[in-house]
């Protein structure tokens, strides 16, 4: 016993200096964690996709698919030896993840990418653990079987997963839990399709339609570039279509014909968001259960796949064969690929099965450039000799613009080709596919900006939040409740003091979770005789040690709670925050920043500095900076954290400074922020500062 609270006290010691530590050290730590399990998680989905393959689509249905060149390059099989067995196979890993998913995990079905940006949005910190388990199981066995899906939604679940495991275990703030999300998406994405740069990019751009999650770029960096080293330590730094050469971008008219490929791109990408919609929406109407239902759509699946076997699977070995031997394939084949793969993508993951979409997006993007080469080739005067350099910008205009995420496609489509010599043409194709799909887009769970996010619109809209501290405006607990206690007494414990919840307790007095008085009330109906201990919300959202008003909001509405603990570094309950707590809080801060921006006077402008590390002002506290007459310091940005200074608090180098000032003195208030000579004689000892 002795031992296991030894290692929980270094454990919480860890979380606290990682809290404490800088932005970059932080992230140093946490994108590295990061990035090894979505390496490690990588490998295991590959690992247990390989084995399903192999026991159901290759060993019952006796067909083997073709492969990319960064996997081996498999030609595959010439046609099918037991053909009567492949609507069965496929039919059958629809029925298997079908229940996987319906027993154990259903926010596991579909594609994972979505269910990863909407925790981003939404509750960073409250992806269930055995959701991830169950979507790798689920995933592999509607691949392995011949269902159209992706691989990138289960690796970008199980990274996106782990990052909300540490925001709940290391306390992380509702932000830092976000960036932590992100950072798993982009480098789960990453990994499993050997594209860091393009996975990290992806990671922040993804979470919006017209935004950019710019705090999450270097986490997601650092996480991916780990993931993507652990991933090839064992599978191979080969990009997975190979290193595609021989292409130079020499003539200008080439570029009309890569603007008419975006635009055929750009209505291949809307009728691929709106078949898989409608798949869905008519699956929910249909009868039959989350296990018939995939059971089904993969028997359809199975029997389209007969006709055009690019439809089984993840199909990246026939975009391999158009781009190394175009003459392979006949043109009928190019040509109904595109549409072959959206109704077999909608099929296998609309009706409920798992999987991604990003990588059945690549084929049909792939093949809509290929379809686009094929027919322009017998009369367009200066067309490449080859397919390959459509088929990449295909892939690029099809998927960039219809999941909003452009630039990292179109990083990451160089990077599975190991080849930018297509920028250009690629920007021009990407832009008019956009222009195209408008506001459609393939997850549902992005939103349009930061400004329609939730957590953004605290910061935007009330900023005062972020610089009332928390553990200012806390109560002390009315009631905390031994983990010992019985859930009648509790009950009746929070009924006597009149409380919805309340924190629950160890022995030691450590936090242990937290209940709420509805939940406890439908378990006494029922008859339970546990402990509070054994059913109290140990994921309850707490802050240990700092935290502002903006945090708290931030968890209360992501989370649904009606109050947040305060913890010391022992995880002790010092205090409790409602929505109560935060109007006081707030109404005081709007009071007091009123009373100071009130003494500043008539004609005042709004100066705004960087603290420079030799500046006047830097290291000192605003009571020790003698600002010019009619001053007034308002607010202070630090590392992306509004603050409203008080007498004590300092001045760091790097710190955004907004004072306002008279506009005879604005030179002097830049010059002790920055360090400009004429700050020369404002600082020191000369009374305390207009505040």
């Amino acid at each position: 016993m002795r031992g296991l609270r030894r290692t929980v006290l270094r454990i919480r010691r860890a979380a606290r200096r990682i809290n404490d530590a800088p932005y970059l050290t932080k992230w140093l730590v946490l994108g590295s964690l990061i990035g090894v399990v979505a390496g490690l998680g990588a490998i295991l989905f590959i690992f247990c996709l390989e084995s399903a393959t192999k026991l159901l689509l290759v060993g019952i249905g006796g067909y083997h698919p073709p492969g990319p060149l960064g996997e081996g390059g498999a030609v595959g099989s010439a046609g099918f030896t037991r053909p009567w067995a492949i609507p069965l196979v496929v039919g059958l890993g629809g029925l298997l993840s079908g229940i996987l998913t319906s027993r154990f995990a259903p926010e596991a079905e579909g594609h994972g990418t979505d269910a990863a940006i909407e925790a981003f949005h939404h509750n960073p910190r409250g992806v269930r653990p055995r959701v991830v388990l169950v979507k790798i199981l689920s995933s592999a066995v509607t691949i392995g079987a011949g269902g159209s899906g992706g691989r990138e939604g289960p690796t970008a679940q199980i990274s996106a997963g782990f990052g909300s495991l540490l925001g709940r275990a290391l306390d992380l703030s509702p932000e830092d839990a976000r960036i932590a999300v992100a950072a798993g998406i982009g480098s789960g994405i990453g990994a499993i399709f050997r594209a860091p740069l393009g996975g990290a990019v992806l990671g922040a751009e993804i979470l919006y339609r017209d935004d950019i999650e710019g705090e999450a770029i270097l986490p997601s960096m650092i996480a991916s570039v780990v993931g993507f080293s652990v991933f090839g330590a064992v599978e191979g730094f080969t990009p997975i279509f190979g290193y595609v050469r021989g292409y130079q971008f020499d003539h200008p008219l080439q570029l009309l014909y890569f603007a008419l490929l975006g635009a055929v791109a750009g209505l291949i990408a809307l009728l691929y968001a709106r078949t898989f919609y409608a798949s869905i929406a008519l699956t929910r109407r249909l009868p039959g259960g989350g296990i018939v239902k995939p059971a089904v759509a993969g028997v359809l699946v199975g029997l389209l796949g007969l006709a055009v076997p690019g439809a089984l699977g993840t199909g990246y070995g026939f975009v391999q064969k158009a781009i190394t031997s175009p003459s392979a394939l006949p043109l009928w084949i190019i040509l109904v690929l595109p549409f072959v793969k959206i109704l077999s993508t909608s099929l296998s993951i609309g009706s409920g099965g798992s999987g991604g979409i990003f990588g059945p997006g690549m084929v049909i993007g792939a093949f809509t450039g290929a379809a686009v080469w094929r027919l322009l080739h017998p009369f367009a005067p200066g067309l490449p000799g080859g397919p390959a350099p459509f088929i990449i910008v295909g892939m690029i205009a099809t998927f960039g613009s219809i999941s909003h995420a452009q630039i990292g496609v179109l990083l990451m489509v160089g990077e599975m080709t190991g080849s930018l010599a297509l920028l250009a043409p690629a920007m021009i194709a990407l832009g008019v596919a956009a222009f195209v799909v408008r506001d459609t887009t393939m997850y549902s769970g992005q939103l349009r900006d930061r400004t329609h996010s939730r957590a953004h619109q605290l910061k935007f809209g009330l900023p005062l939040l972020a610089g009332v501290p928390a553990g200012e405006v806390m109560k002390p607990p009315r009631l905390l409740l031994s983990a010992d206690t019985p859930v009648r007494v509790a009950l009746a414990e929070l009924a006597a003091c009149e409380l919805s919840g309340a924190p629950v307790v160890s022995a030691d007095l450590s936090f242990h979770g937290g209940v709420d008085a509805e939940r406890l009330a439908s378990m006494v109906t029922s008859g339970t005789d546990a402990r509070i201990g054994d059913v109290a919300d140990t994921a309850w959202p707490t802050f240990v040690g700092t935290g502002t008003l903006h945090d708290v909001v931030d968890v209360l509405v992501t989370t649904g709670t009606t109050w947040v603990a305060i913890l010391d570094a022992d995880r002790q309950v010092t205090g409790v925050v409602g929505m109560t707590e935060v109007i006081d809080g707030y109404r005081h801060a709007l009071t007091a920043g009123l009373r100071r921006v009130s003494t500043a006077g008539t004609g005042s402008e709004l100066v705004e500095e960087t603290v420079t590390a030799h500046a006047p002002a830097a290291g000192r506290t605003v009571a020790e900076v003698r600002w010019p007459a009619g001053s007034v310091a308002v607010t202070i940005q630090r590392n992306g954290n509004l603050r409203f200074p008080d007498s004590e608090t300092a001045l760091e180098a790097g710190d955004v400074v907004h004072v306002l000032a008279r506009p005879d003195t604005t030179s002097d208030v830049r010059a002790l922020i920055n360090g400009g000579v004429d700050a020369i004689g404002h600082v020191a000892d000369h009374g305390p500062a207009l505040i």
